[in-house]
This record gives C-alpha cells, sequence and structure tokens, in this order.
C-alpha cells in the first residue's frame, strides 16, 4: 500500500504558526486581529484620530489641489531630491570603541509607492560609509492589502545595504511581512533589543512595535534586560511616545512616521503632522528629559507622490563623545 504524501498546510496557518513562535502568541493574536479589524479606517482605535492615508479619496483630493497652485510638477520632482544629511549625537559616556560610530538611518520608504525613488535611495546609500544600517518602518505604500510588491522593493534594498540592518515595522507595514523580511536578512526588533559589540565595549539598540495605528509597543519588554548605565537607542516607528521613551532612561530615540508634513509651507512649516506630539518633535534633533532624539521626514512619500517645503532625507548619524 503506496503511503500518501502528508497535506501542505494552508499558507494562513503557516503564518499564524511562524509569528506565534516568532513574537509569542499574545503579540501575534494581537497584532493580526488589529489589522483585520482596524487597518483600512480612516479614524484609529480611539475613534478620534484621523489617518489621512486611509482615506481613499485623499490622493485625488491632494493632487486637484497642488494642480490648481501650479505646484503638482515641482512637488513630484521633489519628491526624488533626496538629501543626505550627516547629523552627530555627542554621548559623554559612549564607549571609546563607538567614537565616530556611523548610523545610516532610514525612514518611511513606502517601497512601493515609486520606482525612481528606490533607485534612487539604492543609488545613493551604495556610495556612504556607515557602520550600521537602522530602519524605522513604513515600507509599503498602502496600509492595507497585498504586501508582495513591498516586499520585493525591500529585497531590492536590502541587496544594497552593508551588514545586518535592525529595523522596527510602522503602521503601513503589516505582521505579515515579517517572516519574509527577516528571511531576507533584516532584523526585526518588535518589542526586543539587540546588543552591538566593537573591541570588548557594547551599546544596545531596542526596537518597538508600532505605536501609531496598531498600539502594539512595549517599552518594558524591550529594554527591561539592558544593563544599567548601558547606551541605549531606541527605534520607533513614531515620536508619540517621546515621553515613555524619555522616562525609561534611555540614551537616543530615532523614528519617521511624521514625513516633516511632506506638504509644508514656506519655511518648512508643516500643514499637518499626522501625529500626536509637539511640532517640535516632528522633523529633526529634539531632546527630552536628557534624552536626544531625532526625527526624519523620510526617503519616501505618503498618500501621493508630493513634497513640498520638506524635502526626502537619508540621515547619516555619528556618535561622539566630544562636546556639542
Amino acid at each position: 500500500m503506496t503511503a500518501r504524501a502528508p497535506s501542505p498546510v494552508p499558507a494562513n496557518e503557516l503564518l499564524d504558526y511562524r509569528l506565534s513562535l516568532r513574537l509569542g502568541p499574545v503579540h501575534a493574536r494581537q497584532r493580526l486581529g488589529l489589522e483585520r479589524e482596524y487597518e483600512s479606517r480612516v479614524f484609529g482605535q480611539d475613534h478620534y484620530s484621523f489617518h489621512l492615508e486611509n482615506w481613499t479619496s485623499a490622493p485625488r483630493v491632494i493632487r486637484f489641489c497642488l494642480r490648481f497652485c501650479g505646484l503638482l510638477n515641482r512637488a513630484q520632482d521633489n519628491s526624488r531630491d533626496l538629501q543626505v544629511v550627516e547629523h552627530s549625537f555627542h554621548l559623554p559616556d559612549l564607549p571609546e570603541a563607538f567614537e565616530g560610530y556611523r548610523i545610516l538611518h532610514l525612514t518611511d520608504l513606502h517601497v512601493d509607492m515609486d520606482a525612481l525613488n528606490l533607485k534612487a535611495v539604492i543609488n545613493i546609500i551604495g556610495e556612504l560609509d556607515y557602520d550600521l544600517c537602522v530602519l524605522t518602518g513604513d515600507y509599503r505604500k498602502l496600509t492595507w492589502g497585498p504586501i508582495d510588491a513591498a516586499l520585493s522593493g525591500m529585497a531590492q534594498l536590502r541587496e544594497a545595504i552593508d551588514g545586518m540592518p535592525l529595523a522596527v515595522l510602522g503602521n503601513h507595514d503589516s505582521i505579515r511581512m515579517l517572516p519574509p523580511l527577516e528571511d531576507m536578512g533584516y532584523r526585526m526588533l518588535l518589542n526586543e533589543n539587540a546588543e552591538i559589540c566593537r573591541d570588548g565595549a557594547s551599546f544596545y539598540v531596542a526596537g518597538v512595535d508600532d505605536a501609531h495605528f496598531f498600539k502594539a509597543h512595549n517599552l518594558q519588554k524591550a529594554g527591561d534586560d539592558i544593563p544599567n548605565g548601558a547606551i541605549s537607542l531606541l527605534l520607533s516607528h513614531t515620536p508619540e511616545i517621546w515621553r515613555e521613551a524619555g522616562h525609561a532612561g534611555y540614551d537616543l530615540f530615532l523614528c519617521g512616521h511624521t514625513h516633516g508634513g511632506q506638504i509644508c509651507l514656506p519655511g518648512g512649516i508643516p500643514v499637518t503632522l499626522d501625529s500626536s506630539c509637539p511640532r517640535s518633535l516632528g522633523r529633526g534633533y529634539w531632546r527630552y528629559n536628557g534624552m536626544q532624539g531625532y526625527t526624519s521626514p523620510g526617503c519616501g512619500t505618503s498618500v501621493l507622490n508630493a513634497r513640498l517645503n520638506c524635502p526626502p532625507e537619508i540621515v547619516i548619524h555619528t556618535l561622539t563623545r566630544g562636546p556639542r
């Protein structure tokens, strides 16, 4: 009697199993359940926060307004005019082994939004010198639906990144992207941390799951086992947990999400930030309770491939013990 081959495990069951093993059953159920219930809604779980990216008419409305003002072509050209920004974090207690350590910060890539933008990012980072690459979420164009196009773009990007990149997910990213991203070689930090070692010294990079839409972040789980006195960097998609992070004792905080406003008035004044935080945290360098933070306006665009008075940005952060 010929033995029958075992039936293949349905893809959804296999995904649920992998996520349960990777994240723990509670986190996996929470994130999957919230995605299924809320991912395409205009209003968030709190029923009052408005998510422009989930309003299906938003691209048409914004495009009409820009065309009416004669700014559409300029705004679209601006969206591909990537700037490389050099920034320094001054940390008097930084181990000497990490003096001059360079961190490449990429965020809000939305890799399936514009192929030319992704190509520009890949070309630029291929010429940069850095020790570690970190990514702070929003790799997909939409907040719901298929993930294949975004994964394809992330695979292209991974080939251009030196070393093992550390990354977190954003509000546009499905938890279904986690296993394939890790299979590509991204080290995903979802309420976890990684120790970075050099010449007998170390510092820690912690990362949290999306704190903007899915509210799946857990700062305690991410950082409880970081030794007291160690230099620590937190990766979060959004700056909205700045207060919690500052009191948790992190030294550095890197994030994105705001796009710096993306469509800004002259002087870089954002029309909206889509983020529950002070405007002073919406773009660039800031401080809170001894913690230093940086909110990048990101590499890509959301809703519409357009930027005004807010160029896309690739950031190199240099760690130094020297005075500011």
